[in-house]
């Protein structure tokens, strides 16, 4: 069996233990381009629309989400991993969300081992009656960890600012993804642009690319605008829909919030009736 098999297979066997829950994962291919952030807030704005929330950071050797709320969980990630604590023991409650935290210098934990990930899964099952919605904040790279949970999660959003690496880099993840699952659909988020103008054409680049090339389409989330006010809040260690609710960054939140609660609402089910309460 070769790598593509494998984490086809993981795929497989994560939607086998967590097929009720819905899973976004949001990913950049290259690091620096707000990522994290994006997660938060989306996360926040989302829980403010009263939906369960659920982030996983999944940067397991390099946690962001964390340090960007300014808290320092007693138990994380490597501890369920290692079996020495249950899920519901490692959950961290803050703004609305419940957060499974990452730990810090652990290189072995940038690639699972089989009984890591059985043990990630089977825990994780337990958050179908805890949340309405799993957003996986991955690691930068596209690592055989990065792949497999986004194959695994039922979409994927690719956050993609101005600067042409991250815009390659961004269809670099879509290549690899596609070339093990093609039915993967995928969404853009344009971080730190001056407005719509340039978000259109950071979009237009990355999809006319993957369309051309790969034979791919990407749906288009919405963009979050450069704005001091989310350097700030990350120096304040706190979100930016917190620290200033309407700067243009935390309105744009807010809009993208609402984009997805409606395509999840759209979509029927039980996840997405409790998505839509407002």
């Amino acid at each position: 069996m070769n790598q593509a098999d494998d984490l086809l297979q993981l795929n497989r066997s994560w939607s086998s233990h967590v097929g009720r829950l819905r899973t976004i994962a949001i990913s950049s291919g290259k690091g620096g381009v707000g990522k994290t952030n994006v997660v938060l807030n989306l996360g926040v704005a989302l829980a403010k629309k009263k939906v369960r929330v659920g982030i996983l950071d999944a940067d397991f050797g390099l946690g962001n989400i964390d340090i960007m709320l300014g808290i320092d969980p007693e138990r994380d990630i490597n501890d369920l991993l290692e079996e020495r604590a249950l899920l519901e023991e490692i959950l961290v409650k803050r703004n609305g969300l419940s957060i499974i935290p990452a730990t810090s210098g652990i290189q072995s934990l940038t690639h699972l081992s089989p009984r890591q990930e059985s043990v990630l899964f089977r825990e994780l099952r337990k958050l179908e009656k805890m949340v309405d919605l799993l957003i996986i904040d991955t690691g930068a790279g596209i690592s055989d960890n990065v792949i497999s949970l986004l194959l695994s999660a039922d979409e994927v959003f690719l956050v993609v600012s101005p600067e042409p690496t991250s815009i390659v880099d961004a269809y670099a993840v879509v290549k690899v993804v596609g070339e093990i699952d093609p039915d993967k659909p995928f969404s853009v988020v344009a971080n730190f642009v001056s407005g719509e103008a340039e978000a259109a054409e950071i979009f237009l680049k990355l999809s006319r690319a993957t369309q051309k090339f790969l034979g791919k389409s990407l749906d288009y989330l919405g963009a979050v605008q450069r704005d001091p006010n989310v350097t700030d809040a990350v120096r304040a260690q706190c979100p930016v829909l917190e620290y200033q609710p309407r700067c243009p960054a935390s309105l744009d939140f807010v809009k993208l919030a609402r984009t997805l609660q409606n395509r999840i609402y759209q979509r029927g089910g039980k996840k997405a009736e409790a998505a839509g309460r407002t």
